[in-house]
Formats: C-alpha cells, sequence, structure tokens
C-alpha cells in the first residue's frame, strides 16, 4: 500500500470525482518542489500515490480541479487546490481527503 491516499468527493453532487488528476510533490529545503508521483482517481474518486514510504518533509498534494469541472462544463474558482502538510518519522499511512464544490473545498488528515 503506497505512504498516501487520498479521496475526492464532489459535494454539489454528493458523487466521487472519477478521473481528477492528483500530483504529489516534495518541497526540497533549499527551496523549490520535486515531483514525486502522479496519478487520476479511480471510479470512487480514490488514489493511491507515492512510495510505501514518504521521507521526512514538507509535501504537497495537487488536485486539478478546474479541468476536472471543465470537463463536465461547470464554471469553477479554483483551478487547482493544493494541500500541503508535513510528514514525520510517526505519520504512519496518511489520507487526504478533499470534499469539493465549484466554488469552494475542504480537507482534513483522515485515517
Amino acid at each position: 500500500m503506497s505512504h498516501l491516499t487520498t479521496h475526492v468527493l464532489d459535494a454539489v453532487t454528493g458523487a466521487p470525482a472519477e478521473h481528477m488528476v492528483v500530483s504529489l510533490a516534495r518541497h526540497l529545503p533549499g527551496g523549490g518542489t520535486e515531483g514525486v508521483a502522479q496519478g487520476f482517481t479511480d471510479g470512487d474518486g480514490r488514489l493511491a500515490l507515492g512510495p510505501e514510504t514518504l521521507e521526512p518533509g514538507m509535501y504537497a498534494l495537487t488536485f486539478g480541479t478546474g479541468a476536472w469541472f471543465a470537463d463536465r462544463g461547470i464554471t469553477s474558482f479554483y483551478p487547482l487546490v493544493t494541500v500541503t502538510f508535513t510528514v514525520d518519522a510517526s505519520s504512519g499511512h496518511l489520507h487526504v481527503p478533499l470534499l469539493l464544490s465549484p466554488f469552494a473545498y475542504s480537507t482534513y488528515r483522515g485515517s
């Protein structure tokens, strides 16, 4: 199992956000970022990303929300949603869900 999973739910329809691009990047200590993994959510809006273990540090998950809504003919405000979080040696499995609508979103650390 990947160290990191996500689940994207369209709050307007109550349906999973199928086939949304999501990328995982690591923030480098001296500045900049390094891509770690990228993929698309499945039919249930879920995706496992990255290696089995993430090194401690700061990471960012970026969700392609604008393109996903545009593919469905829906105007939206956020072209990308980026969730930045910290991984430490005791983090264990990380689950970062995204609850999404065209003009709002929320996220939390899941289990």
